[in-house]
């Protein structure tokens, strides 16, 4: 196997949810220091199919599991078994399992959540935080994702998420189209508050209602990916995934240091200029934070910043690795 080549293992983790045969499917390439990656919703290990083989060539070992709830990797059933306890959890058991004393983690999205989580709850296991997209902040509470649609839970997917069986039920019957709709390339940002626009107010959940002639932006997917996507939403559902979002307060409840408690080790923050979730913004006062604290914005990207500007990510993320966590020339 050459050094950028990718191959796929499930790896057993016995009794991480009270489960003999639980496992994470993990896709793996090169050797050196380890780098695992950590996507969010609704993404895949394969949301990171650019960065692998890249980041293997400049001499790391890449490692991107399908996480807890997703793809080929274990879903158990109950809410409370995707607590950020639970998820982080999963990543220092994937690095036993391994036999890796120490790994940078690299997030996105949700995935950024569990990496700086990873930093706080398990900082012997962390050698350096990268993120796409999200910052190094305390959980926003389910109370601010309601205030903004004013209390129209049907408005903000945050807040729709929260029934169990509602929304995964529902989305069930569109995985198609969500996932068509959803991983699509950026557009400015007065393109996608306009698109938003129903009845004179912005609708926040693109999942209620998906519309089968496509979202804003191009289809970021070939066909091959756009299948798996489709493959692995069709078998597992999106009710592993929504439960991450369902621990949000309770997260925030026990774990308070998480995005407060500062940071001595190398991070590395890129922003996305026309995310219009997660705002270059919200990661104004991390130098607060992060001693040592690297930031970059993409500019004119969007939420999926690794795949639609894979060359500006992997530079920004390469360097910073290179500077970092190899020995000198």
């Amino acid at each position: 196997m050459s050094d950028n080549s990718i191959s796929k293992m499930t790896v057993p983790l016995p009794g991480r949810a009270g489960d003999s045969k639980f496992h994470l499917e993990t896709y793996q390439s090169g050797s050196g220091p380890a780098v695992v990656f950590c996507h969010g919703f609704p993404d895949l290990a394969l949301g990171w199919q650019n960065q692998l083989p890249a980041v293997a060539t400049a001499g790391f070992r890449a490692i991107a599991p399908d996480m807890r709830g997703y793809g080929g990797s274990s879903c158990p059933p109950n809410v409370d078994q995707y607590s950020l306890s639970e998820l982080t959890g999963d990543l220092v058991a994937l690095l036993d399992a391994l036999d890796i004393e120490k790994a940078v983690f690299v997030g996105h999205d949700w995935g950024g959540f569990v990496t700086w989580g990873m930093s706080v709850l398990h900082p012997e296991r962390v050698v350096g935080i990268a993120a796409g997209c999200t910052p190094y902040m305390p959980f926003p509470s389910l109370a601010k994702h309601l205030a903004v649609v004013e209390g129209e839970v049907d408005r903000q997917y945050v807040a729709w998420f929260q029934e169990p069986g509602v929304a995964e039920t529902h989305m069930q019957d569109h995985v198609e189209t969500i996932v068509s709709n959803i991983m699509r390339s950026s557009v400015p940002l007065r393109e996608v508050y306009e698109a938003a626009l129903s009845e004179g107010k912005i609708n926040m959940n693109p999942f209620l209602n998906p519309k089968s002639e496509g979202g804003t932006g191009d289809l970021l997917l070939d066909d091959e990916s756009y299948a798996h996507y489709v493959k692995c939403f069709t078998n597992t559902g999106f009710r592993g995934g929504i439960n991450w979002y369902r621990n949000i307060d309770q997260n925030a409840f026990d774990h308070p240091e998480v995005g407060v408690k500062p940071l001595d080790i190398p991070c590395l923050m890129l922003t996305a200029e026309w995310d219009p979730g997660l705002r270059p913004e919200f990661a104004a006062d991390m130098p607060e934070r992060c001693s040592n604290l690297e930031m970059h914005l993409i500019e004119k990207s969007g939420h999926w910043m690794q795949r639609e500007h894979s060359d500006l990510f992997n530079g920004y993320l390469i360097d910073w690795l290179k500077r970092h966590f190899l020995p000198p020339a």
